[in-house]
């Protein structure tokens, strides 16, 4: 690598794959990037964040979504606009920032053929996991299936997921890391002759007369199914704030995105809004690559996620604040700091609580809605068509993995597949693997003082059974539900620590009193790298929350077998806190420490609603306030969904406004939406003949 780039040199779960540089410009200087990878990606990791400025307000621009929904990202590539995320970067490139409005260039379009047309029983939307289950259960049954998706390999967001999944071992790989499942699925896909692999291809519309346009990489592509499956997932929810849309504020799937699929180091001190397992993992992550996670904000009485996610960050030494919101970003051209408060029962920030850090990034996980456009489209024209995952219901991958399992099932028998039948328990394991957890139960240390037992630090039932499958000698079960039930431990342990290595919530340990009774040693699972670890170092143990318990001396490590990335570490105790020893601090307060008086926080009024046409929330509550109530008018007086993201991440956020002015839902007319799903240049359709 070249001197200067930010990238992550150094993972606990990621390798480093065989890469060819290759040299572009940027405004006219030679820099070098990887061939392939996102010109986004390639400029962040140069340290380039701020990639122009708008036209409104001279306000500066980066990233946001990572995956095509928004257009903060735009830059002029080869003197044409377009979203860098989504633009694999080339030799050659040119790239500049794109300051105020572009020009309108007068570059030939793409050398298209007239479009092909193609016939196939199912048309899938969605190469993530509840596309594939349904690819694999169609091609089993030799049904026709094109699978069609953006990205330059299957997988979804698996492919950004370095934790071990939770669920079901023998139904959905629980206890295996997503990026590997991803692996699996497709691997099985390669297999099934009826299934065939669209990659870098882009649904453009739906059509009345029942056919779907796909800009593939060869041209564009027309095709009619006899079923449409739309497993498209969900995109973020966006949040209003004073300074939301400062460069170095995006989603978690963004962060993950850069971080775990491109090894790009693109922060250094975080901050994470929103405490769901989507935000608590971006955490883990971000720990992971050897960031700093400076805290965690959710506005609810407790986190909305699996509390073992929420559990193994504190005991690292993230702090999280429950009952507390973001009031603002802070900066000029990006972002330097992030003030919180702590909220009332009504969600209103109380006065006096406000805290500041100074920080580089904030990421925003405040929930998913479902990329569900196609479908309705679909609805309105007549098609037979269904959704799975998270475009349906949004819930965990395993859940939507059993979504496209019975999707798959259920379309081959319409279409006429012999001996086709859904065994009822799918539907009832599906419902399961939806549970965004459940009751909690007091935790119990025990007091036992010999031999070599395991410590379940798991109180929630949430849906997960490994370290139950897993005990060779069937000592870990549950009175409860197989899956939802809280694991017990009884019987005499042989100490083979295959439950602290399996579990996904890190939330296992193994106490051993079998050498020493005053100084036990109790393996902890570890998986942020054993460059952090020092045999004979003393470091801060805490307990199943994070509270600080003591001292521990490191007596060595292993990789645990069958789970190569994964870390036991062996710490040699004190007896009275073995038993509830649960994780190892990395972060000290004082280096996270907030600043010593909050900064000073603008009117909610200024939160940009709109990011494409930089619309303010004092816009739209003074449009809703004189009477408007339909979107489509609202978009003609403020430009709010006018931009180059359709509408697609300020809708939401208007409706949210909307609710919060007491306006019924019933009454605001929905935005029409676009005859195109994403922005294409006209050359694609112009229909050149083979002349």
């Amino acid at each position: 690598m070249s001197s200067g780039e930010k990238r992550i040199t150094r993972h606990p779960i990621l390798e480093e794959s065989g890469v060819n540089r290759v040299e572009f410009t940027f405004n006219g200087e030679s820099v070098t990037g990887i061939e392939g990878e996102a010109v986004s990606s390639a400029l962040f990791a140069m340290g380039i964040h701020i990639f122009g400025h708008h036209h409104a307000d001279e306000s500066a621009q980066g990233m946001f979504c990572a995956n095509g929904q928004c257009s903060q990202c735009t830059l002029l590539i080869d003197s044409i606009p377009r979203k860098s995320c989504i633009v694999p970067l080339e030799a050659g490139m040119r790239i500049e920032s794109l300051e105020g409005l572009p020009e309108l260039s007068d570059l030939p379009g793409p050398d298209v053929r007239n479009p092909r047309a193609i016939e196939t029983d199912v048309l899938i939307l969605g190469g993530g996991p509840s596309g594939m289950a349904a690819a694999i259960e169609l091609g089993k049954n030799g049904v026709s299936t094109i699978i069609v998706d953006d990205k330059d390999r299957l997988g979804g967001k698996l492919v950004l997921q370095t934790h071990k999944f939770f669920g079901s071992v023998a139904d959905c790989h629980a206890g295996t890391r997503g990026i590997h499942i991803a692996s699996l699925l497709a691997g099985e896909i390669e297999e099934l002759e009826s299934v065939d692999v669209w990659l870098d291809s882009i649904v453009l519309g739906v059509f009345s007369d029942g056919t779907i346009g796909v800009r593939c990489t060869d041209g564009y592509r027309i095709v009619k199914p006899e079923y449409l499956l739309i497993a498209t997932g969900a995109r973020e929810k966006s949040l209003p704030f004073p300074g939301c849309t400062l460069p170095g504020v995006y989603g978690a799937g963004a962060f993950q995105t850069l971080v775990n699929r491109d090894l790009v180091r693109c922060s250094e001190r975080i901050f994470v809004v929103g405490g769901g397992n989507v935000g608590l993992i971006a955490a883990y992550h971000a720990l992971q690559a050897g960031m700093t996670v400076v805290g965690l904000a959710e506005a609810m009485p407790r986190c909305g996620g699996y509390k073992v996610h929420a559990d193994k960050i504190k005991r690292l030494g993230v702090p999280v604040f429950t009952r507390h919101t973001v009031l603002a970003a802070h900066g000029n051209e990006k972002v330097e700091a992030v003030t919180i408060a702590e909220v009332d029962d009504s969600f209103a920030p109380l006065p006096g609580t406000g805290k500041s850090w100074e920080v580089d990034t904030i990421l925003v996980a405040v929930g998913l809605n479902p990329v569900d456009e196609f479908h309705r489209k679909a609805m309105k024209f007549g098609m037979r068509t269904l959704m799975a995952g998270d475009a349906e219901e949004i819930a965990e991958a395993s859940a939507a993995m059993f979504s496209g399992k019975i999707r798959g099932l259920q379309i081959a028998r319409e279409l006429g597949a012999e001996d086709i039948s859904i065994p009822p328990d799918l539907h009832e394991k599906a419902e399961v693997l939806k549970s965004p957890g459940g009751e909690l139960f007091p935790y119990h240390s025990s007091e036992v003082k010999e031999g070599v037992f395991p410590i379940l630090h798991c109180i929630q039932e949430i849906p997960c059974n490994p370290c139950m499958t897993c005990c060779p000698k069937d000592l870990i079960g549950t009175s409860g539900h197989p899956i939802m039930g809280l694991p017990e431990f009884h019987g005499s342990c042989i100490g083979c620590e295959k439950c602290v290595a399996v579990c996904p919530g890190l939330a296992v340990t193994l106490v051993d009193f079998r050498k020493s009774g005053e100084r036990p040693l109790v393996t902890v699972p570890f998986e942020l790298g054993e460059w952090l670890l020092e045999k004979g170092a003393e470091v801060t143990v805490t307990g199943w929350e994070g509270s600080v318990l003591g001292k521990a001396l490191i007596t060595g490590w292993k990789k645990a077998a069958g789970f190569p990335y994964t870390t036991l570490l062996k710490l040699e105790t004190p007896a009275d806190i073995a038993c509830r020893v649960a994780g190892v601090r990395i972060q000290e307060p004082e280096d996270i420490a907030p600043l010593s008086e909050p900064l000073e926080v603008p009117l909610s009024d200024d939160a940009i609603v709109c990011r494409c046409e930089r619309v303010s929330a004092g816009d739209i509550r003074r449009h809703l306030r004189s009477g408007v109530r339909d979107m489509n008018h609202l978009k003609a007086v403020t430009r709010a969904g006018f931009g180059a993201c359709g509408g697609k991440t300020c809708s939401s956020l208007i409706e949210r406004i909307c609710r919060e002015e007491g306006i019924p839902a019933g009454e605001v007319t929905a935005f029409t939406d676009r005859p195109l799903f994403a922005e294409t240049e006209l050359g694609w359709f112009k229909g050149a003949d083979d002349e």
